[in-house]
Protein backbone atom coordinates (compact mmCIF):
# COMPACT_ATOMS: atom_id res chain seq x y z
CA UNK A 1 0.00 0.00 0.00
CA UNK A 2 0.98 3.12 -0.87
CA UNK A 3 0.54 6.43 1.10
CA UNK A 4 0.70 9.92 -0.66
CA UNK A 5 0.24 13.68 0.52
CA UNK A 6 -1.77 15.77 -1.32
CA UNK A 7 -2.17 19.56 -0.85
CA UNK A 8 -5.70 20.89 -1.13
CA UNK A 9 -4.92 23.58 -3.97
CA UNK A 10 -7.15 27.17 -3.16
CA UNK A 11 -6.74 28.10 -6.84
CA UNK A 12 -6.73 32.08 -6.93
CA UNK A 13 -9.51 33.73 -8.65
CA UNK A 14 -7.22 34.96 -11.80
CA UNK A 15 -5.91 31.54 -12.28
CA UNK A 16 -9.28 29.22 -12.51
CA UNK A 17 -9.73 27.92 -16.04
CA UNK A 18 -12.27 29.57 -18.07
CA UNK A 19 -13.31 26.04 -18.90
CA UNK A 20 -14.55 23.19 -16.25
CA UNK A 21 -12.45 20.14 -16.99
CA UNK A 22 -15.08 17.51 -16.67
CA UNK A 23 -13.90 14.54 -14.69
CA UNK A 24 -10.41 16.01 -14.11
CA UNK A 25 -9.01 18.71 -12.01
CA UNK A 26 -7.19 21.74 -13.83
CA UNK A 27 -3.60 21.75 -12.40
CA UNK A 28 -2.04 24.31 -10.48
CA UNK A 29 0.48 26.15 -12.58
CA UNK A 30 2.75 25.42 -10.28
CA UNK A 31 3.38 21.63 -10.58
CA UNK A 32 6.84 20.45 -12.08
CA UNK A 33 7.57 16.97 -12.60
CA UNK A 34 10.85 16.44 -10.27
CA UNK A 35 13.34 14.23 -9.11
CA UNK A 36 13.34 10.96 -8.25
CA UNK A 37 11.98 10.28 -4.68
CA UNK A 38 12.27 6.89 -3.25
CA UNK A 39 11.59 6.98 0.52
CA UNK A 40 10.46 9.79 2.73
CA UNK A 41 6.42 11.03 2.59
CA UNK A 42 6.70 14.74 2.62
CA UNK A 43 4.07 17.24 3.36
CA UNK A 44 3.06 19.70 1.06
CA UNK A 45 4.40 17.26 -2.11
CA UNK A 46 2.63 14.73 -4.21
CA UNK A 47 4.79 11.42 -3.91
CA UNK A 48 4.08 7.98 -5.21
CA UNK A 49 6.74 6.55 -3.63
CA UNK A 50 8.68 7.02 -6.84
CA UNK A 51 8.10 10.35 -8.38
CA UNK A 52 7.60 13.40 -6.83
CA UNK A 53 6.65 16.48 -8.17
CA UNK A 54 7.75 19.98 -7.31
CA UNK A 55 5.71 21.44 -4.12
CA UNK A 56 2.39 23.22 -5.28
CA UNK A 57 1.29 25.03 -2.21
CA UNK A 58 1.22 24.86 1.55
CA UNK A 59 -1.26 24.40 3.73
CA UNK A 60 -3.88 21.50 4.84
CA UNK A 61 -3.27 18.20 3.37
CA UNK A 62 -5.05 15.20 2.67
CA UNK A 63 -4.03 11.89 2.37
CA UNK A 64 -4.71 9.49 -0.22
CA UNK A 65 -3.90 5.61 -0.75
CA UNK A 66 -3.34 4.76 -4.55
CA UNK A 67 -3.10 1.53 -5.33
CA UNK A 68 -4.13 -1.02 -8.46
CA UNK A 69 -7.62 -1.99 -7.52
CA UNK A 70 -9.02 -6.02 -8.47
CA UNK A 71 -12.73 -6.87 -9.22
CA UNK A 72 -14.27 -6.82 -5.69
CA UNK A 73 -18.01 -5.79 -5.86
CA UNK A 74 -17.15 -2.54 -3.46
CA UNK A 75 -14.62 -1.38 -6.27
CA UNK A 76 -16.69 -2.13 -9.37
CA UNK A 77 -19.74 -0.41 -7.71
CA UNK A 78 -17.46 2.49 -6.42
CA UNK A 79 -16.03 2.88 -10.52
CA UNK A 80 -19.25 2.52 -11.68
CA UNK A 81 -20.39 5.86 -9.54
CA UNK A 82 -17.41 7.89 -10.76
CA UNK A 83 -17.97 6.59 -14.65
CA UNK A 84 -21.68 7.91 -14.45
CA UNK A 85 -20.95 10.96 -12.74
CA UNK A 86 -17.87 12.15 -14.80
CA UNK A 87 -20.20 11.74 -17.83
CA UNK A 88 -23.31 13.30 -16.34
CA UNK A 89 -21.22 16.31 -16.05
CA UNK A 90 -19.86 16.07 -19.69
CA UNK A 91 -16.56 14.51 -19.64
CA UNK A 92 -15.43 12.75 -22.89
CA UNK A 93 -14.42 9.72 -21.55
CA UNK A 94 -15.73 7.05 -24.57
CA UNK A 95 -19.88 7.03 -23.10
CA UNK A 96 -23.29 8.97 -23.79
CA UNK A 97 -25.07 10.56 -20.99
CA UNK A 98 -27.36 8.84 -19.56
CA UNK A 99 -24.91 6.07 -18.71
CA UNK A 100 -26.90 3.07 -17.66
CA UNK A 101 -25.53 1.46 -14.25
CA UNK A 102 -25.84 -2.04 -16.12
CA UNK A 103 -23.58 -0.28 -19.09
CA UNK A 104 -20.70 0.81 -16.38
CA UNK A 105 -20.74 -2.34 -14.52
CA UNK A 106 -20.04 -4.05 -18.12
CA UNK A 107 -17.22 -1.95 -18.82
CA UNK A 108 -15.52 -2.32 -15.47
CA UNK A 109 -16.17 -5.87 -15.64
CA UNK A 110 -14.14 -6.03 -18.98
CA UNK A 111 -11.78 -3.62 -17.93
CA UNK A 112 -10.88 -5.33 -14.41
CA UNK A 113 -10.79 -8.79 -16.12
CA UNK A 114 -8.01 -7.32 -18.45
CA UNK A 115 -6.04 -6.01 -15.58
CA UNK A 116 -6.53 -9.33 -13.89
CA UNK A 117 -4.81 -10.77 -16.86
CA UNK A 118 -2.00 -8.11 -16.76
CA UNK A 119 -3.14 -6.40 -19.91
CA UNK A 120 -3.86 -2.83 -17.60
CA UNK A 121 -3.58 -1.65 -14.46
CA UNK A 122 -6.27 0.09 -12.65
CA UNK A 123 -5.45 2.36 -10.12
CA UNK A 124 -7.57 4.02 -7.45
CA UNK A 125 -6.90 7.07 -4.96
CA UNK A 126 -9.16 6.80 -2.17
CA UNK A 127 -9.41 9.56 0.56
CA UNK A 128 -10.55 7.51 3.69
CA UNK A 129 -13.64 5.07 2.66
CA UNK A 130 -14.17 7.59 -0.40
CA UNK A 131 -13.00 6.72 -3.88
CA UNK A 132 -12.00 9.54 -5.07
CA UNK A 133 -10.29 8.68 -8.66
CA UNK A 134 -9.06 6.08 -11.14
CA UNK A 135 -6.68 6.11 -14.04
CA UNK A 136 -5.44 3.11 -16.10
CA UNK A 137 -2.79 2.13 -17.56
CA UNK A 138 -2.69 -0.05 -20.68
CA UNK A 139 0.23 -2.13 -21.04
CA UNK A 140 -1.20 -4.95 -24.05
CA UNK A 141 0.51 -3.87 -27.18
CA UNK A 142 1.65 -5.69 -30.29
CA UNK A 143 5.12 -7.32 -30.08
CA UNK A 144 6.71 -4.48 -32.29
CA UNK A 145 5.36 -2.22 -29.02
CA UNK A 146 6.52 -3.55 -26.10
CA UNK A 147 8.44 -0.07 -24.82
CA UNK A 148 4.96 1.22 -24.55
CA UNK A 149 1.95 2.38 -22.06
CA UNK A 150 -1.08 4.30 -22.21
CA UNK A 151 -2.80 6.75 -20.20
CA UNK A 152 -6.80 6.12 -20.01
CA UNK A 153 -9.87 6.76 -18.29
CA UNK A 154 -8.48 9.62 -15.93
CA UNK A 155 -11.55 10.34 -13.87
CA UNK A 156 -11.92 11.97 -10.04
CA UNK A 157 -15.11 12.74 -8.31
CA UNK A 158 -16.85 16.25 -8.50
CA UNK A 159 -16.26 16.15 -4.51
CA UNK A 160 -12.54 15.61 -5.04
CA UNK A 161 -11.48 18.13 -8.02
CA UNK A 162 -8.87 20.62 -7.87
CA UNK A 163 -7.13 18.89 -4.91
CA UNK A 164 -3.84 17.23 -7.13
CA UNK A 165 -5.73 13.97 -7.13
CA UNK A 166 -5.43 13.75 -10.93
CA UNK A 167 -1.87 14.49 -10.91
CA UNK A 168 -0.79 12.15 -7.78
CA UNK A 169 -2.51 9.62 -10.15
CA UNK A 170 -0.67 10.80 -13.34
CA UNK A 171 2.69 9.88 -11.66
CA UNK A 172 1.73 6.83 -9.70
CA UNK A 173 0.57 5.36 -13.44
CA UNK A 174 3.96 7.24 -14.88
CA UNK A 175 6.21 4.93 -11.78
CA UNK A 176 4.45 1.45 -12.65
CA UNK A 177 4.89 2.27 -16.31
CA UNK A 178 8.84 2.37 -15.93
CA UNK A 179 8.91 0.06 -13.70
CA UNK A 180 7.86 -2.28 -16.28
CA UNK A 181 10.69 -0.91 -18.68
CA UNK A 182 8.27 0.87 -20.83
CA UNK A 183 9.95 4.51 -22.64
CA UNK A 184 7.28 6.11 -23.97
CA UNK A 185 3.84 7.05 -22.81
CA UNK A 186 0.84 8.24 -25.22
CA UNK A 187 -2.64 9.47 -24.37
CA UNK A 188 -5.64 11.81 -25.58
CA UNK A 189 -8.18 14.29 -24.33
CA UNK A 190 -10.99 16.09 -25.83
CA UNK A 191 -10.25 19.47 -27.24
CA UNK A 192 -13.03 20.98 -25.29
CA UNK A 193 -13.07 20.26 -21.87
CA UNK A 194 -10.53 17.97 -21.76
CA UNK A 195 -7.56 17.86 -19.73
CA UNK A 196 -4.57 19.13 -21.79
CA UNK A 197 -3.14 21.93 -19.19
CA UNK A 198 -3.08 18.98 -16.87
CA UNK A 199 -1.02 16.69 -19.10
CA UNK A 200 1.43 19.58 -20.80
CA UNK A 201 1.98 20.89 -16.65
CA UNK A 202 3.29 17.11 -16.37
CA UNK A 203 5.52 17.11 -19.53
CA UNK A 204 3.64 15.48 -22.05
CA UNK A 205 3.62 16.89 -25.53
CA UNK A 206 1.01 17.56 -28.32
CA UNK A 207 1.48 15.78 -31.23
CA UNK A 208 -1.20 16.87 -33.01
CA UNK A 209 -4.98 16.86 -33.18
CA UNK A 210 -8.12 15.23 -35.19
CA UNK A 211 -10.69 17.48 -35.57
CA UNK A 212 -14.73 16.43 -34.93
CA UNK A 213 -13.32 12.67 -33.57
CA UNK A 214 -16.04 12.10 -31.14
CA UNK A 215 -19.44 13.00 -29.47
CA UNK A 216 -19.61 14.56 -26.21
CA UNK A 217 -21.79 13.24 -23.54
CA UNK A 218 -24.27 15.54 -24.79
CA UNK A 219 -24.18 15.88 -28.19
CA UNK A 220 -22.02 17.72 -30.24
CA UNK A 221 -18.54 17.11 -31.70
CA UNK A 222 -15.23 17.61 -29.86
CA UNK A 223 -11.72 17.27 -31.60
CA UNK A 224 -8.99 15.24 -29.89
CA UNK A 225 -5.74 16.20 -28.96
CA UNK A 226 -2.33 13.43 -28.96
CA UNK A 227 -0.02 13.30 -26.43
CA UNK A 228 3.03 11.64 -25.94
CA UNK A 229 5.97 11.64 -22.93
CA UNK A 230 9.58 10.09 -22.94
CA UNK A 231 9.55 8.05 -19.23
CA UNK A 232 12.83 6.60 -18.10
CA UNK A 233 15.07 5.12 -20.49
CA UNK A 234 14.85 3.98 -24.38
CA UNK A 235 15.51 0.31 -24.90
CA UNK A 236 18.69 -0.79 -26.58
Amino acid sequence: MTEIEVPSVATPAHEVPTREVPGVEAPHREIQTGRIQTRKIQTGYIETGEIQTGEIQTGETQRLEINPLDASQKNRDELSAILIEVVANGGSVSFMHPLEPATARAFWDGALAAAARGERIVLGARDGDVLAGTVTLLLDWPPNQPHRAEIAKLMTRVSHRRRGVAAALMHAAEALAVQRARSLLVLDTATEGGAARLYEALGFVLAGEIPGFALKPHGGLTGTLIYWKRIGVDPE
